[in-house]
């Protein structure tokens, strides 16, 4: 499968720290990738290089063939972003947001279509200020397609979400892979990462310790030996909480 991002060697040092420590990995087309790791393990710092949000230090990365160092403008063009805390100006609708965000890029689009996408075609005449935390996350996201980029990042789409808003957003992303285009990710939820990525990188210390997809990292683990005590179940916490209150967003 095509190779839509490179990232060969790249490294980030701010002090005497050397936050990403000489990294290499590539990421398909239309593939979920998660990048996983302990706070300060460099995640947040590889996306900023990759988004051209900071200056890469040595290395080189390649987003559908441009090297992001070299033609940032382009690149721009050419990813989506959603940060950890959304914001947006007061007092604007969500229409207006769309609008102005496609403008931003000189783009036309249906902005009623984009909100229904994301199940906010109800709230589009609404201040972005009386949404919910999941509703402003699923705002980010449609905003950040407007431009229908290539490549999209995500930094810990749901923390502080409630199961169902989290779900939800799940679904969102994977229909997102599913359109052809390149995710990647960041989050403390493993589960997470299980469910939605095709292939997750390990961070630790600014460096890569694993790459590969969830089931055979697990696999690799059982193979050195590791064991405890567990019984499976089919179902979990999660799921009781959602059978029990509904599978449906609870807008306010």
């Amino acid at each position: 499968m095509q190779a839509m991002i490179e990232v060969s060697n790249l490294r980030k040092r701010y002090g005497d720290k050397q936050a990403v420590d000489g990294i290499s990995f590539e990421v398909k087309k239309g593939e979920i990738f998660g990048i996983l790791g302990p706070n300060g393990a460099g995640k947040t710092t590889t996306l900023e290089m990759m988004e051209t949000l900071r200056p890469i230090d040595d290395g080189r990365v390649f987003i559908d063939g441009i090297n992001v160092a070299e033609q940032p403008d382009k690149i721009k063009y050419l990813i989506g972003v959603q940060p950890q805390s959304p914001a947006f100006q007061d007092k604007t609708r969500l229409t207006e947001v769309i609008e102005m965000f496609a403008a931003a890029y000189g783009e036309k689009v249906d902005v009623m279509q984009f909100l229904r996408d994301v199940d906010l075609e109800e709230k589009a005449h609404n201040y972005v200020e009386d949404l919910s935390g999941g509703q402003k996350q699923r705002l980010s996201i449609t905003t950040a397609l407007v431009h229908g980029p290539k490549v999209f990042f995500l930094d810990e789409p749901t923390t502080g979400l409630d199961p169902q808003a989290r779900r939800n957003l799940w679904e969102l992303i994977k229909q997102v892979r599913d359109r052809g285009i390149s995710v990647i990710m960041t989050t403390h939820y493993l589960d997470e990462a299980e469910v939605l990525c095709d292939r997750i990188a390990i961070m630790d210390n600014g460096q890569i310790v694993a790459i590969d997809t969830p089931k055979n990292l697990i696999k690799q683990l059982l193979k050195r030996g590791f064991h405890k005590d567990q019984h499976v179940e089919q179902a979990n916490l999660e799921d009781v909480f959602i059978d029990l209150t509904g599978k449906g967003l609870r807008e306010e």
